[in-house]
């Protein structure tokens, strides 16, 4: 027994680590996939997951999946507006326009929300049996960690689907590849860029479901954290490269939980700090990402 305890604690810590991975992975994907078709990075991401969070604040007392429809479907909603007043104006402005303009509306939104409701963390009540562990052959993995990897998993093969077997995913693809031949050859802009944010923001809301089912409390600057590591995640990945984007996610989520569960305790507190100097180590073996992305429009 004790030489598998070793064996047993690894494996929990990787099922963890890939929990997590799979967590960032679903954020980056949210950042990535308008930036596969407008080659902007929305930074207003953020905002989404954390209006995701207060629209499960708003049905409070209900069950539980009326909760999840409603971080998703608020999150979705808020992601279309989002594109039709704020970002549709700039789509032909230059890339700086692009990201003060997605500054601002993530800005915009956090103090609407501070306004409204305050800038207090509040609680949000989720099921119990969440947190509950599962025994499996000795090893002790909480049910939201499942539950976390069984989710990125059915988005992933359900994206990939929708990418590659229906005609608006082609399309996607296509105008990911070069935006006016697509628009040249019928794609039509305003539905393409329409639901990569929709995507982008029902990826949020469940990242939403996820962060609260984790802490249980929400707050207006929880979206921060976020798209900061889905940034991160996609810079490691390639930048526009959807794969990279998972690749960048799942290398952060492992890298964070087995350097906390194996690092020296007197290293422990620079755990985030090395984290985060590994991506600069592999920008600078390869600056454009482990997949070779480019600073232009994305590639599938």
């Amino acid at each position: 027994m004790k030489q598998k305890r070793p064996v047993q604690e690894l494996v929990q810590n990787l099922i963890i680590a890939l929990s997590l991975g799979g967590l960032y992975a679903l954020i980056a994907l949210g950042v990535t996939l308008v930036f596969t078709v407008m080659g902007m990075m929305n930074f207003a991401h953020g905002e989404l997951i954390m209006l995701g969070a207060y629209a499960m604040l708003l049905v409070a007392g209900a069950p539980f999946a009326i909760a999840i429809g409603a971080a998703i479907a608020g999150s979705l909603v808020i992601a279309l507006i989002l594109e039709r007043l704020a970002f549709r104006p700039v789509r032909s402005a230059d890339l700086s326009t692009q990201l003060v303009t997605s500054l601002a509306v993530a800005v915009i939104l956090q103090n609407i929300v501070i306004v409204s409701g305050g800038s207090r963390p509040r609680s949000v009540e989720t099921p119990g049996y969440l947190g509950e562990p599962l025994n499996v052959a000795g090893i002790q993995i909480p049910l939201l960690d499942i539950v976390t990897l069984a989710l990125t998993g059915a988005l992933l093969v359900a994206l990939g689907a929708f990418l590659y077997r229906t005609r608006t995913g082609v399309a996607m693809r296509a105008a990911a590849e070069n935006f006016d031949m697509a628009r040249l050859l019928g794609v039509r802009a305003n539905v393409v860029i329409g639901v990569a944010f929709a995507i982008s923001g029902a990826l949020a809301g469940v990242v939403a479901v996820l962060l609260v089912a984790q802490t249980g409390t929400i707050s207006p600057t929880m979206g921060l954290t976020p798209v900061l590591i889905g940034f991160v995640a996609v810079v490691i990945g390639g930048f526009g490269r959807i794969s990279g984007a998972v690749l960048g996610g799942l290398l952060l989520g492992m890298l964070s939980v087995l350097l906390q569960a194996y690092l020296p305790d007197d290293l422990k507190p620079y755990r985030d700090a090395i984290v985060f100097a590994v991506p600069i180590l592999i920008l600078l073996v390869r600056p454009y990402g482990l997949l070779s992305g480019s600073i232009a429009r994305a590639r599938v």
